[in-house]
């Protein structure tokens, strides 16, 4: 049993690699543009709602789409070569994020639990903390624009 379990994590793994090798440079800065602009969007939504009237069931739809979007393994679409060229737009990622290994990990996974935090939050209905755990994951993401991110506006 445990042989075909291994086997079966083998193959996935293995498809998978194909895939993340097959993805056009062009598609990858769209996915990611996309994936992007759906964040931005949800951060907008739950920023409303943490300034003005406080909406729980509104801030927990923004704050689950991060959460999906920062978990669904966006990493794979920093392929070689897609800190140049075009999706929707110019790639505005620095080739730094290629080769700062250590560094854009730490960010990542910084973000990835910060969204986790979020989620978790806002579930509570509690908009204060709310408030917190959104500035944190904010800060997050700043982290990454500051360092990597061109034309940082």
């Amino acid at each position: 049993m445990k042989s075909k379990i291994l086997l079966a994590l083998l193959a996935t793994a293995t498809l998978a690699a194909g895939a993340h090798a097959q993805v056009k440079v062009e598609d990858a800065i769209k996915w990611r543009q996309s994936a992007y602009a759906t964040m931005g969007w949800s951060m907008g939504r739950i920023k409303a709602n943490v300034d003005g009237t406080y909406n729980k069931d509104e801030v927990v739809k923004a704050a689950n789409v991060i959460q999906a979007i920062a978990n669904s393994g966006m990493g794979a679409l920093y392929v070689p070569g897609s800190d140049k060229g075009k999706g929707w737009a110019e790639t505005r990622v620095k080739p730094e994020l290629f080769t700062d290994g250590p560094k854009v990990g730490k960010i990542a996974g910084d973000f990835n639990q910060a969204a986790n935090e979020l989620a978790k939050v806002a579930a509570t209905g509690d908009a204060a903390a709310v408030k917190t755990a959104f500035g944190k994951l904010g800060g997050t993401c700043k982290a990454c624009h500051d360092d990597y991110r061109k034309d940082n506006k």
